[in-house]
């Protein structure tokens, strides 16, 4: 009795293995190998699929997405003989399962090694500085290479990029010295471009400047010429208008004698020639008032009986 229920037990124990190994749920995105005896038999894709227990075994499982593989810092020797550090990235995608199980060992580390042999090939043809400055023309080159080499594999490479190119260290030091007396020299010109324009500004400021204020006193000299012609023009016409006689200029112009000797700088100053016909004239129009006490007539004079004139004293000269 006890022999039979350890029998039953063995049957369900295998026949749950049976269900277990007949039934297999592949995810999405994911494909499996299957062999039957060894023998490559078909591709289990996404979903449910039943394979034959203990006859059929699933030889791998693969990723169908798009992977991302950094390798390490490659050595590559350029065109001048300059030992350079390369950081790649691939981003590559497996397309056919059954290829990619069965033409290669392992695809990651032949992807690799055909990436450092092409990298070598590319970067041996230039020079550090063609390096350093043509690193999309280096990806587009490394990726037509390993695309065309991966496609039998059941692989295609969707992108390649170069991470870092590190030069040497004595390089990097000499580069960044260059860099820096560039970046001087540009200063240095764009410091002279802008005192060189700020002077340019400035002369052509002071140009303006003349100009209007030569314009301005210009302008000023004009108005002022013209005011005074215009003053003279008046005082002629009003003196024009007055009809004057020679006395009434004679007596202007002695009362314009004082302001001539005004100021504290005038030490000597010329008395024309006219004053003496100004004084003749004066003196003839003071004559014209008469004797100013003492009676008038032409003989009849006291005194000292002179010929019809009085003489007067002369008033004191201060």
């Amino acid at each position: 009795m006890d022999a039979i229920i350890i029998v039953l037990i063995v049957l369900v124990v295998l026949v749950f293995i049976a269900l277990i190994k007949t039934i297999q749920v592949i995810p999405q995105a994911s494909a499996a190998i299957v062999e039957r005896f060894g023998r490559y038999t078909r591709t289990l894709n996404a979903g449910l699929n039943i394979v034959v227990p203990f006859i059929d075994t699933i030889r791998n499982r693969i990723d169908l997405r798009e992977q991302v593989v950094p390798f390490p810092p490659q050595p590559v020797i350029t065109q001048d003989n300059l030992v350079v550090n390369i950081d790649t990235v691939i981003y590559y995608q497996v397309t056919d399962a059954r290829a990619a199980t069965y033409e290669v060992a392992s695809y990651i580390q032949a992807i690799e090694q055909l990436t450092v042999t092409t990298l070598r090939n590319i970067i041996g043809g230039m020079d550090l500085e063609r390096t350093l400055t043509s690193r999309e023309e280096i990806n587009a080159a490394l990726r037509g290479v390993l695309d065309e080499a991966t496609g039998k594999w059941g692989i295609r490479v969707n992108r390649v990029e170069l991470k870092a190119i590190e030069p040497p260290t004595s390089i990097q030091d000499s580069m960044e010295k260059q860099m820096r007396a560039d970046r001087d020299k540009r200063a240095a010109i764009l410091t002279a471009e802008g005192t060189r324009q700020a002077a340019i500004l400035t002369a052509e400021g002071e140009k303006q400047s003349q100009i209007l204020r030569a314009e301005g006193e210009a302008k000023a000299a004009a108005l002022r010429a013209e005011g005074e012609a215009q003053a003279v023009r008046t005082v002629f016409e009003a003196i024009h208008a007055g009809d004057p006689d020679q006395k009434l200029l004679s007596y202007q112009y002695l009362q314009m004698l004082p302001k001539i000797a005004e100021g504290d700088a005038n030490k000597l100053w010329i008395v024309p020639s006219e004053i003496g016909d100004a004084l003749k004239g004066l003196s003839g129009a003071m004559g014209n008032f008469g004797p100013l006490g003492g009676g008038s007539g032409g003989n009849g004079s006291s005194g000292n009986g002179g010929a019809g004139t009085q003489r007067r004293e002369k008033p004191p000269i201060d």
